[in-house]
């Protein structure tokens, strides 16, 4: 029997991380110079949420207003690409994007652009996209999605029959009754209490029990069967009635940016519910995704995987454009650009073990190939052994690189500068050290990049392979095979 969906509705959004650096402050003002230099798109709110599910393998389908504009444009395709199935409702007005100008890992400003616009009733028919759904999530971003009566109706219908998790919005609107799970944060819960009865920051049992008796409070007024209240890094605590709440810890803790963490709680927990599993267990089972997906970088360390180009299967780019492209686009997710260089003619076994050592190091790993001319130039005449085209795609098809760059010059400097990778990776066969200076060094701290030196097989060379076939050939018999 095939899986149900899970179908999504909500808010969406889209998301741009606009990465850069501040080295220096305005001249005319007290503030900040943010240098420009990567942007990355990523799906927002209900779309996230989506998109996440997604991930997993299971069939999504998303019920949500989207605007005839650039930023709708590009929702619709970072949907289409992560598998998810859209069912536009009427919508007159701008699609809203959240765009955030990040340094390295710290998110210096949020700039919202869309003005809201005009939700008009859907027509009849609404609840067949809720259809053989196995469970439904409602991702409030308080855009107006919930509030519409048919979409009410629909997920209220439905959830006398199919788990229902509703994921609250301080705008947005109340849950319909008999949702089977409503996954408020801390802080939403005590805007909906306000009256000191919950207590923030550190664990302690007085927060529990405060925080408890607001979640029975909202849950009644919600007329929803379970309450699940998260907690960041302390994972959550559950209200379904009884007289002892239930807290579940988070099984790691991460202080990283906690962006899009709601989002893939509410979804690992409808997958969950529609599974089969007790709403304990489902939260508990999204108090894990989401402590994980924060510690894998979150919301940008989500763009950072759909940036890496393709499947494991895949064969990488050999393109210096694609290569460009790849490092700004994991530069831009937050994540950490390697390369490593070399002419690799007659690839062998060491050369393997460098190129996997240099990816573990980070989130792509950019080859610069030596092209003929340049091989010529530092091994003589009768090199390369193995023309150019071959060598790039050779290595091009090793699952640990990600894109090939050929280079002219007898340095790949000129690259490197347009590349401007993290980390330079160079074998083991090249010491650190008074006698031997990698000469690329200094251009890569130049950026703030460094160098480093990974264990390279011993007795691996090409020039060691060709003495030895050429050893074999003149001992061969006359006539012989070779």
């Amino acid at each position: 029997m095939a899986t149900r969906p899970i179908v999504v509705v909500g808010d969406c959004l889209l998301d741009r991380d606009v990465s850069g650096r501040v080295d220096r402050i305005c001249p005319d003002a007290p503030a900040p110079v943010f240098e420009e230099a990567h942007a990355v798109d990523r799906p927002g709110g209900a779309a996230l949420t989506a998109a996440l599910l997604a991930e997993t393998g299971r069939p999504v389908r998303l019920v949500t207003a989207l605007g005839t504009d650039a930023a709708g444009d590009r929702l619709h395709e970072l949907l289409a690409a992560a598998g998810v199935e859209v069912v536009a409702l009427p919508y007159r007005g701008e699609t809203p994007e959240k765009v955030r100008l990040c340094a390295g890992h710290q998110v210096l400003m949020r700039m919202d652009r869309g003005s809201p616009g005009v939700l008009d009733e859907p027509p009849a028919g609404i609840a067949a996209a809720l259809s053989g759904a196995g469970a439904v999530v409602v991702s409030d971003y308080g855009r107006g999605v919930s509030r519409l009566s048919a979409v009410r109706a629909a997920v209220a219908e439905l959830a006398g029959t199919r788990p229902v998790v509703w994921d609250p919005h301080p705008r947005g609107s109340t849950p319909v009754p008999g949702v089977r799970l409503v996954t408020p944060n801390e802080a939403e819960v005590r805007a909906s209490v306000d009256d000191g009865t919950v207590h923030s920051g550190t664990v302690h049992s007085g927060r529990f029990s405060g925080l408890a008796a607001a979640a029975e409070r909202v849950r009644r007024s919600w007329q929803a069967r379970a309450v699940a209240v998260t907690m960041g890094p302390d994972g959550a605590l559950l209200a379904q009635g009884g007289p002892t709440p239930m807290v579940v810890p988070a099984p790691m803790r991460s202080d990283g940016d906690p962006c899009g963490a709601g989002d893939r709680f509410a979804g690992a927990a409808a997958a969950a519910l529609a599974d089969g599993a007790l709403v304990s267990e489902a939260v508990q089972a999204g108090v894990a995704d989401a402590a994980a997906f924060v510690a894998a970088g979150a919301a940008r360390g989500y763009a950072r995987r759909r940036a890496q180009t393709g499947d494991a299967d895949r064969t990488a780019e050999v393109d210096v454009d694609a290569a460009l492209a790849l490092a700004a686009a994991t530069r831009g997710a937050g994540g950490t650009v390697v390369a490593t260089g070399g002419c690799f003619d007659l690839l062998h076994a060491g050369h393997v073990a460098t190129l996997e050592a240099a990816r573990a190091l980070g989130d792509c790993l950019v080859v610069c190939l030596n092209s003929d001319r340049s091989v010529r130039a530092l091994k003589g005449p009768d090199r390369p052994l193995v023309p150019q085209q071959d060598r790039a795609r050779l290595v091009a098809a090793l699952g640990c690189v990600d894109a090939v760059a050929v280079f002219d010059e007898a340095t790949p400097e000129s690259l490197l500068r347009r590349l401007r990778p993290d980390v330079w990776v160079k074998g083991g066969d090249y010491f650190l050290d008074d006698r031997s200076v990698l000469p690329e060094a200094e251009l890569i701290r130049g950026w703030g990049g460094q160098t480093v030196v990974v264990p390279y097989l011993a007795d691996r060379s090409t020039t060691g392979l060709i003495e030895t076939a050429r050893a074999r050939g003149r001992s061969a018999p006359e006539g012989g095979q070779r």
